[in-house]
């Protein structure tokens, strides 16, 4: 990231720098309270130094004890307020999180969509937790006390003046470690942070594709490939460790040394009767208090480094995914589509995959799409449910552009089967009404529209039977039957199914053409993505992408005389006859085509 972007990250006018400042208050306070840690921390100064010239003069053994006791005390005090410090920067974490959590984790999702899935990653809440880290550790108090370096430095004058170059020049060249330790490690961590990103995401792509990773022998390709990736990052953390841990040690050797040599002075001075016994141990004490958050902050540079990256990281997610203002509630729709001269490119695609589709569904229509591989379907299924913004053009649903529904009021009247079927983990029951509230006549309802409800019954739970690791209790085709299940839950009034038979057998299918037929009785809007012809006898029309294009879109009877031959046109199913009733299953007799 250059400067220039960093330093327009780091301005209070972003969405995150909004949420820091609307936690200013807790930070004024937990720097108020700094401000009576560091008077206190002036106590074990003060008490060498009367302990040495009062005490030690007097033999008095009543000024002993009464010194001891009052120290003791602001000890005690000192102890509470550090833990009230910190029980308010905890507290400010955590406000933090309740402010930015639910954002950051829907812009994922958003950023997600936007791409098809290719940008997916967890890094951004993680890169939260890292700031929150931050906040709650020590590192941050160093930043807290180092403002009252000047005044530690002016009362090393008081003692002496050679105390007080004394503790100048220790000031300045630790403030020189610390810009040598950010100079010398940030573009190797830099690096590795990239090439961490990189390695998981490689990881991720690999554990979605296990199975044919391991049927195929690829897993030491893989592994090899994570290997260099790793060997990478270890190398760039090695070497940032190793300038790092040298500063620091050098940071660590040249305080302690510096703490020696001003007793040495504090000898010296004392011995020439320029300052008394006292002033010997206290200006020792009071400098290594004086240096410690510069040492702090040296030692604490990485962990900062991480949290200006994650903070970074996070300001260039807000600011890429808006956030979305709630629309006005709309009126139940009755599902009408219509597409108006639609362009779509998905982000990182830089030609539109479809170009200048214009078509309308009519409430209640079925209406089939088909056409070559990557001519465009499923993008057009996405374009139609809102998951893709025009480029040109609009989508509408009952007139309204798809995109100004409120998605949550959208979300109960549309029903989405995508190509690839994904169940989640928890219950059938769960994964049919969608993780919502579980209504148990509208989740039987769906699975008896989807025709698996038999099926479901004789699982061990039954509806409560739990589903893991995408659901692999259940078969490839009774998996797509549930996902089926989950897009009608709620009787929704826009369906759109990208190839729900894909993986179905006869059986399967059978049920699926009276799932269709059923939906056009209640009509609904359905979008159906099929390359098999023989479901396209319930379509009232059926629409023919080519390479982006719309290349044909009209009534059914038209297109099947025009894309079949009379003698090559689909036949409907002949009717099914259960053959397990066991599990639900039929079978179709007829000749698949």
């Amino acid at each position: 990231m250059s400067n220039e972007s960093r330093s327009s990250h780091l301005t209070a006018g972003s969405e995150l720098g909004k949420a820091l400042q609307s936690c200013k208050s807790s930070f004024f306070f937990a720097g108020f309270f700094s401000l009576f840690v560091n008077l206190l921390l002036l106590v074990p100064s003060i008490y060498m130094l009367a302990v040495y010239d009062r005490v030690l003069a007097s033999s008095s053994e009543s000024t002993l004890l009464m010194l001891t006791l009052i120290v003791v005390f602001l000890f005690l005090v000192m102890g509470g307020l550090e833990w009230i410090r910190s029980q308010i920067l905890i507290t400010t974490s955590t406000r933090l999180d309740q402010l930015l959590g639910e954002r950051v984790f829907n812009s994922i999702f958003q950023l997600a969509l936007s791409s098809g899935g290719k940008t997916a990653s967890a890094q951004p809440l993680s890169d939260l937790l890292q700031l929150r880290q931050f906040m709650t550790g020590n590192g941050l108090f160093a930043f807290f006390d180092a403002p009252w370096l000047p005044i530690y430095l002016a009362l090393m004058f008081l003692f002496h003046f050679w105390f007080g170059v004394t503790a100048v020049v220790s000031a300045f060249v630790l403030i020189g470690l610390a810009i040598w330790n950010e100079v010398a490690t940030r573009a190797d961590l830099n690096q590795a942070n990239k090439e961490t990103l990189e390695a998981n995401q490689l990881t991720q792509s690999n554990l979605r594709n296990v199975e044919a990773i391991e049927v195929m022998g690829m897993l030491p390709h893989m592994r090899q490939r994570w290997q260099q990736k790793q060997l990478s990052v270890i190398a760039l953390q090695a070497q940032a460790s190793a300038k790092g841990g040298l500063i620091t040690a050098l940071s660590k050797t040249f305080r302690m040394t510096v703490q020696s040599l001003v007793l040495g002075l504090g000898a010296y001075l004392a011995i020439h009767k320029q300052i008394s016994p006292g002033l010997v141990i206290s200006g020792s004490i009071l400098l290594g208090r004086a240096l410690a958050p510069l040492d702090l902050m040296i030692a604490s540079w990485r962990g900062f480094q991480a949290a200006r990256q994650s903070y970074g990281r996070l300001n260039s997610l807000l600011a890429q995914i808006p956030n979305r203002q709630t629309p006005m509630t709309l009126p139940a729709p009755k599902g009408e589509i219509r597409l108006d001269n639609v362009s779509i490119a998905p982000a990182g695609v830089q030609h539109p995959i479809l170009k200048s589709i214009s078509l309308v569904i009519d409430p209640g229509m079925l209406v089939g799409l088909i056409g070559p591989s990557a001519s465009g379907k499923s993008t057009l299924a996405r374009a139609i449910l809102g998951i893709y913004l025009p480029v040109t053009g609009s989508v509408r649903l009952d007139g309204t552009e798809i995109h100004h529904w409120d998605r949550a009021q959208l979300s109960t009247y549309v029903g989405y089967l995508p190509q690839d079927v994904e169940l989640l983990d928890g219950t059938i029951s769960e994964n049919i009404a969608r993780f919502g509230e579980i209504d148990p006549e509208k989740v039987v309802a769906a699975a008896q529209a989807a025709g698996i409800h038999e099926m479901v019954q004789h699982l061990s739970d039954g509806y409560q039977t739990r589903l893991a690791g995408n659901g692999q209790l259940l078969s490839v085709g009774q998996r797509q039957r549930v996902g089926i299940a989950r897009a009608l839950y709620g009787e929704p009034k826009l369906i759109v199914l990208d190839e729900p038979n894909s993986n179905l057998d006869q059986a399967g299918e059978a049920a699926l053409m009276v799932t269709l037929a059923n939906l056009k009785k209640n009509g609904a809007s359905v979008v159906i993505i099929t390359h098999r012809p023989n479901i396209l006898n319930l379509t009232d029309k059926i629409a023919m992408l080519v390479n982006g294009q719309l290349a044909f879109y009209g009534a059914r009877d038209e297109a099947l005389a025009k894309l079949f031959p009379p003698t090559q046109a689909p036949k409907p199913p002949a009717p099914a006859k259960p053959i397990s009733p066991s599990l639900g299953l039929t079978v179709n007799t007829s000749t698949r085509n």
